[in-house]
């Protein structure tokens, strides 16, 4: 199981923490901050999808004139998991 707590940029949460278990499917997302239903929403949406899937359908989202978002910086997260493991 790989584990970060990811602190997000240019979005409401203030931490990101997510657990990957060890065919690559994610396993707990648990945004701390921001809007509570929506983010639960999308933790529920992806859990149990292949990180690679989870990025192909999510990376480069953006949030109104922002240029990231909630999703997107999930995706920030996963790519930091896989590049410190």
């Amino acid at each position: 199981m790989k584990k970060i707590d990811y602190t997000p940029h240019g979005i409401c949460p203030v931490k990101i923490k997510l657990e990957v278990d060890d065919n690559d499917h994610i396993q707990n997302i648990q945004f701390i901050g921001g809007c509570d239903g929506n983010l639960k929403g999308l933790s529920s949406l992806v859990k149990g999808m292949k990180v690679d899937e989870v990025k192909k359908r999510l990376d480069g989202i953006r949030c109104g004139a922002k240029p990231t978002s909630c999703p997107d910086q999930l995706c920030r997260a996963i790519e930091e998991l896989y590049k410190n493991a």
